[in-house]
């Protein structure tokens, strides 16, 4: 066991790692964050900040000396980053089960060989692999690349072969899979932890909403059957034994009309979708990020009651500091803000999470509460442009 006041490592300063900090800042941890950015939301708030790039050596040899254990906030770190930690420290989670959910292609090759359910699909790695008689099969679908794509960047809808051939070529002629359309009835998630004991414990289904390609809204508990949301975990659980997982993921799903359940993808972190564990579960995702990395006992994920989480995205900030009395006022509101000092439009700024009795009275608060900061901003920008 690490105790309280060791320090921990992360690589990665985003939202993800400034509530990471907090959390084991609060279980009496001090944190030293490495990250090339001035003014990252984790660096803000860390108890150190190193500014450099996640391939310095120098810089990984200093976490590496200070910390007993280190962690990350995405996925993208690079993999010999964490071999190089994971001489030194604990690293959590591994290189090699970061690897997998980094490259689409990786995922869903594993996915497949666990014996879970995804989408119909195809790699493409060079114009070889365009032939319309592969291409038909899967059309209407999304040409999705293998690396770095997240929020719905780097995918591209496509309904001929010709599409396909067009999107390859705007994506750099870059490895992607080309995944068939489906109609849905609705996207869920489960976050699971799993400790280096073996430990593993679930957290209540989440179903998501988005748009433009980002989460808009999560609903918790997810409105679907109990034997659906049984076999998500099931699920969830299956992925995390298979790729010996040390830590917090995310398994993602699409749920088709016909009720039928396949995967989307894997997030090796904690996950938008489970920060509803903040303000209505015993432990928090963050927190159980903390207590695997450390080799504590895994926290109760249980809710203390139902909760819908809205992310705030960067279009509120258009024409000035949103007004936050729209959500405060509310005694069952949790407001979030992640420290960034840029608003964009697309840029996750923060969430707010509702609670109630039940997932239709946070629902229908929630969705009030939007409405009106929505509304604020598109009078002050009307103002503004008058």
């Amino acid at each position: 066991m690490i105790a309280p006041g060791s320090w921990l490592g992360l690589l990665g300063g985003g939202q993800l790692g400034r509530m990471f900090t907090m959390a084991a800042q609060s279980m009496g941890y001090r944190v030293l964050v490495l990250d090339p950015g001035d003014h990252s939301p984790a660096g803000s708030v860390a108890d150190e900040h190193l500014r450099a790039d996640y391939l310095d050596r120098e810089a990984l040899r200093k976490m590496a000396t200070r910390c007993a254990a280190v962690t990350t906030e995405f996925e993208n770190v690079p993999a010999e980053s964490l071999a190089f930690l994971a001489q030194h420290a604990t690293v959590s989670p591994a290189a090699a089960a970061v690897a997998v959910a980094q490259d689409r292609i990786r995922e869903k090759t594993f996915l497949v060989d666990s014996g879970l359910d995804v989408a119909p699909f195809s790699v493409i790695r060079s114009e070889a692999d365009l032939q319309d008689a592969l291409l038909a099969p899967l059309l209407p679908g999304i040409l999705k690349i293998a690396r770095l794509g997240y929020d719905g960047k780097g995918q591209v809808r496509v309904a001929t072969p010709q599409d396909v051939r067009s999107a390859f070529a705007s994506l750099g002629g870059r490895p992607c899979v080309l995944e068939k359309f489906l109609a849905l009835e609705r996207e869920v998630s489960v976050v699971v932890a799993r400790a280096f004991d073996d430990q593993l414990v679930t957290y209540p289904l989440s179903e998501n909403h988005h748009a433009g390609g980002i989460l808009d809204i999560s609903i918790v508990p997810a409105r679907v059957s109990p034997q659906l949301a049984d076999a998500a975990r099931t699920g969830a659980m299956k992925v995390a034994e298979r790729l010996d997982y040390r830590g917090v993921l995310c398994v993602e799903y699409f749920v088709l009309r016909d009720g039928q359940l396949l995967v989307n993808e894997i997030a090796p972190r904690p996950h938008n979708s489970g920060h509803y564990s903040i303000d209505a579960c015993v432990t928090s995702q963050f927190e159980q990020q903390a207590r695997v990395l450390c080799g504590l006992p895994l926290g109760d994920p249980s809710m203390h009651c139902p909760a819908v989480m809205v992310n705030l995205l960067g279009e509120l900030w258009a024409a000035g500091e949103p007004r936050w009395e729209h959500v405060l006022r509310h005694p069952r509101a949790k407001l979030h803000l992640y420290g960034k000092t840029e608003a964009r439009a697309g840029r996750k700024m923060g969430h707010f999470t509702v609670l109630a009795e039940d997932a239709a009275a946070a629902l229908e608060t929630a969705t009030d509460v939007k409405a009106m900061l929505l509304a604020d901003a598109q009078s002050l920008r009307a103002a503004g442009a008058a």
